[in-house]
Order: C-alpha cells, then structure tokens, then sequence
C-alpha cells in the first residue's frame, strides 16, 4: 500500500489533465433549482374533506361517550350472568341427579311422582321469573341470593322424599325379621 501511495503522490499532476468547467456545473444547478414545483394542494384545505372529518369526528366521540354511559351496565351484566351460569351448572347438576333417583324409585306411587314433579316444575316456574328479574338488574344481589334460595328448596324437596323413601325401605325390611 505505501508504494501505490508514493506512486499517486508523485504523479498527482498527471491525474489534473482535466478541470471542471464551473461555468457549465453552475448552469446545471440553477437550472434544476429553477424548475417548476408542481402545485400541492392540501387535503384538510378542501371543504368537502373538512365536513367529512368533522362528522367522523362527531360521530366517533358520540359513539365514545354512548359506550361509556350505556356500555357500563354491561359489564356487569355479564359479571352476573357469569356468576348465574356458575350457580346454575352447580345446582341444575344436583336437582336433575336427585329428580331422576325420585322417577326411578320403585318405593314411590305414581301419584306421589306427579305430586312431586308438579311441585318441582312450580320451582320451575319462579326460577324463571328470577331469572328475568336478573336480566333487568333489579337488586342482582337480591335476585341470585333467591334463585339460589330456590335450588335449596328444590334440593331440600327432594331429600326429604327421599329420606321418607329409606325410612319406609327399612320399616318393611324390619318387618319382614320380626318373629
């Protein structure tokens, strides 16, 4: 490298056999300097575009401000249908177990099954009015301590008949042992 160095350095003035014409490089700037911009013309200046804006501009705020009033009850909303959908698959698991040992029992008269099952769809009848009192947010607390309320009566119906049942088996059953 040090000898290519020494080699440009001394033959420097060979390498000047050309200069450049400052006339002509001047011509060529003022020339791209003095060409003609084309015309620009802002969106936001158009009237059509500014009314435009203004009603996504209202309407976005309009639709903020809506969700923000109305949208609040929704939350909690959903919190209590959550926490109904929670009770529900906890209790309806209970009842529909229980009600099928009560169908299949053989210890039970028909009539004692239709007496029971009418009770049961009376149950019915107010958890579904419960559950339409819920959906207009009258007192939620109030509404899911009744519906749950309800289960309990249910769940309590049927151990008491069933209870009755295992008591009548083991009367018949002791008495068949007496002598």
């Amino acid at each position: 490298m040090d000898n290519f160095e020494k080699h440009i350095r001394e033959n420097a003035s060979q390498f000047d056999t050309q200069k450049a014409d400052r006339a002509k490089l001047w011509a060529n700037i003022s020339a791209e300097l003095q060409k003609a911009e084309p015309k620009v013309i802002p969106l936001w200046k158009r009237p059509m575009l500014r009314i435009a804006a203004s009603v996504v501009l209202f309407l976005g705020i309009a639709s903020f401000i809506g969700l923000s009033i109305y949208g609040g009850g929704i939350i909690e909303t959903q919190y209590v249908s959550k926490e109904l959908l929670d009770i529900d698959q906890h209790y309806q698991g209970l009842v529909s177990y229980q009600v099928e040992l009560v169908k299949n029992s053989p210890h039970l008269t028909a009539m004692d099954k239709e007496e029971f099952l009418s009770f049961m769809d009376e149950l019915d009848v107010e958890y579904e009015t419960l559950r339409t009192e819920i959906r207009t947010n009258l007192d939620n607390e109030r509404v899911l301590e009744a519906i749950v309320a309800n289960y309990k009566k249910r769940i309590e119906l049927i151990e008491k008949l069933l209870q009755q049942i295992n008591d009548a088996k083991k009367s018949d059953e002791d008495y068949g042992y007496t002598l």
